[in-house]
């Protein structure tokens, strides 16, 4: 059976014409009807029915039930309806199922009225606009053995469909590959990724000397990560909640109860050391030095909520097989980003602005996120309108993994994944409601009757590690340079935004105040003075994806026009120098700046290629 539930503030209906096959005999005064503030139920009796159409109706009767009580209405119209499904019960076992229905919800106290079976009928309807307000419910009355007991999809309807009664087909193609990849465990195509060539273009690189998993950063993927690193506290600061950034250490003992049980939660993957005789472990994020920190603060309901960031190096001892370059590592860093709330409700609420800017920063990227909801049954159960406003901005299915109660310090966890070059399923932003870990750390605040409280904790790193968005980023282009596109870094993460070419030496003083100029407003400009063919320099300059490449002789300096190689447009643009500051000041509006940390000329860099 499904049920399209509509909580409406006005219906009214008129049975006018007998439908093809069995239609009931309806008497002229029973051929209309109206309902105010309840509960409309558009209802299929399915096949699957038939086999129980007793147990069908009671189930029915008991989600209906439940879901007039969250709505606070006590009326219910149940409107035959044979347009939400293709296997149709016998409209005799429809009919039944609709009566034995009726008679149960009536039994509960709810006052029920039914439209007759078989009629064309005209309807209006006024629904009240809330998350709760419109909702499909698949009733079945017999549960077939799943595969996947763990795994389910939850539509935007709010429908929740098994792995099983999937139609993949019907997908959106980075959902399927996602459900096919996590749950299903197919192979995808594989092949050798265009990223990595990328991270050795701009330097990012394993470090041989050190553990597995260890990444150095050259000086072009310094600039990125430290443009990235403060990019993400402004995405924190956009939140609109007090912020404090903190630093700390790496390294915590286990001797502390409070450390060893939070550490305790990820085994294995927790790198430990020995030193004087203790034993340490190095954090798995932000988590452990945050909470030891503020849990010897005094903090009052007033101050909630606010958060406290870190960009926090970060270790998880990742098997040898599984290290992917800018993907998983050993070592990392995390913009992490803990957001402390007086309750489960307002750290919902929270949440929810959370979500939305998660989504925000990937489509900025022109990319899209699917998402694994880690969650508990009864979370899920208690706060499916919750859930459910989180879907909306998502605007796509979600794959719900039902996780045991108790097992985690969270209620809810959600992975945000691209679906990369290669169909791989690559997890990069992140937020978890967190119930456990104050009252673990002894983190508490004074609440309006002067109690002592546990504060609800949010864990996110909205853009993912600063290591994974690089990723992003760069599949970003491999996607681009596969689909016949221009592979790029945005504007304001390039790691040089603006290349000068002199002609000759004569106009290298020329073009030196330019840069000079532009370096000094906080962009990045850098000079080709090299012993080298204009059309070489301008290959080298495309080779490492400049933004803006400027060629200057004789006649630019004359005139004061640039020729400005614009890469996003792959055009060759004419531009004044205070045109072209205008053209990057609109490219990096809204994202951080800073100055350019290498040497202004190419002859002063040691190892240039």
């Amino acid at each position: 059976m499904k049920i399209l539930a509509i909580h409406a503030e006005e219906f009214e209906y008129e049975a006018r014409q007998r439908a093809p096959g069995f239609s009931e005999e309806v008497p002229e005064e029973k051929r209309r009807g109206s309902l105010r503030n309840g509960l409309v139920c558009f209802i299929t009796v399915e096949k699957c029915d038939e086999a129980n159409e007793a147990k069908a109706a009671l189930k029915a009767a008991d989600d209906l039930v439940e879901l007039a009580e969250r709505l606070g209405v006590d009326k219910v119209l149940l409107y035959p309806y044979a347009h939400l499904s293709d296997e149709l019960a016998k409209p005799e076992s429809a009919i039944r199922v609709l009566d034995m229905l009726a008679r149960e919800l009536s039994s509960r106290g709810l006052k029920v009225e039914r439209a007759p079976f078989g009629w064309y009928k005209r309807f209006y309807i006024k629904c009240l606009g809330h998350p709760l307000a419109e909702s499909l419910r698949v009733i079945r009355p017999v549960e077939a053995k799943r595969a996947y007991p763990d795994y389910a999809v939850l539509m935007p309807s709010g429908e929740v469909v098994a792995i099983e009664e999937l139609k993949l087909d019907q997908l959106p193609k980075d959902f399927r590959i996602l459900v096919e990849r996590e749950v299903l465990k197919k192979e995808g195509p594989g092949g050798k990724p265009r990223y990595l060539a990328y991270c050795r273009k701009f330097g990012f690189e394993w470090e041989s000397m050190s553990d597995l998993g260890h990444m150095r950063y050259g000086p072009e993927a310094a600039i990125m990560m430290d443009l990235a690193g403060e990019y993400a506290w402004m995405c924190a600061k956009d939140l609109g909640v007090p912020l404090l950034r903190v630093k700390g250490t790496n390294m915590f003992n286990l001797e502390y109860e409070p450390i060893k049980e939070h550490a305790n939660l990820f085994g294995e993957r927790m790198y430990s050391l020995e030193v004087d005789d203790k034993k340490m472990i190095l954090r798995f994020a932000a988590c452990h030095q945050q909470f030891a920190m503020i849990k010897d603060w005094n903090i009052s309901y007033k101050h909630l909520p606010f958060g406290v960031f870190e960009l926090a190096d970060s270790y998880r001892l990742e098997q040898p097989g599984e290290l992917v370059l800018c993907f998983r590592m050993r070592r990392f860093y995390m913009p992490d980003l803990h957001i402390f709330c007086r309750s489960l409700s307002e750290a919902m609420e929270m949440a929810i602005k959370v979500h939305e800017k998660i989504y925000e920063e990937i489509r900025k990227l022109g990319r899209d996120y699917v998402s694994i909801y880690n969650i508990t049954r009864s979370f899920f159960n208690s706060n499916r309108d919750f859930v459910l406003r989180l879907v909306k901005t998502e605007k796509k299915p979600v794959l719900l993994h039902f996780v045991p109660e108790g097992k985690y310090y969270w209620v809810i966890n959600v992975e945000y994944n691209i679906i990369d070059e290669l169909e791989r399923p690559r997890e990069i932003g992140t937020f978890q409601i967190d119930i456990g870990n104050a009252k673990r750390f002894g983190i508490t605040y004074v609440d309006e009757n002067g109690e002592k409280k546990y504060p609800v904790i949010i864990h996110t790193a909205i853009i993912g590690s600063l290591e994974r968005y690089i990723y992003a980023v760069f599949d970003t282009a491999a996607k681009a340079e596969a689909s016949g596109g221009v592979p790029m870094i945005p504007t304001w993460l390039a790691p040089v935004q603006v290349r000068f070419i002199p002609y000759s030496r004569e106009q290298l003083d020329y073009v030196l105040k330019l840069a000079e100029e532009l370096n000094a407003l906080g962009f990045r400009a850098d000079v080709d003075d090299r012993e080298e063919s204009v059309a070489k320099r301008v290959r080298d300059a495309e080779v490492k994806w400049i933004p803006y490449i400027v060629v200057v002789g004789p006649k630019e300096v004359e005139k004061g026009v640039l020729s400005v190689r614009v890469r996003k447009s792959r055009t060759v643009l004419q531009m004044t120098f205070n045109e072209l500051k205008s053209e990057l000041e609109s490219e990096v509006k809204g994202y951080p700046r800073l100055s350019l940390s290498i040497p202004v000329l190419l002859s002063r860099r040691p190892g240039y290629r």
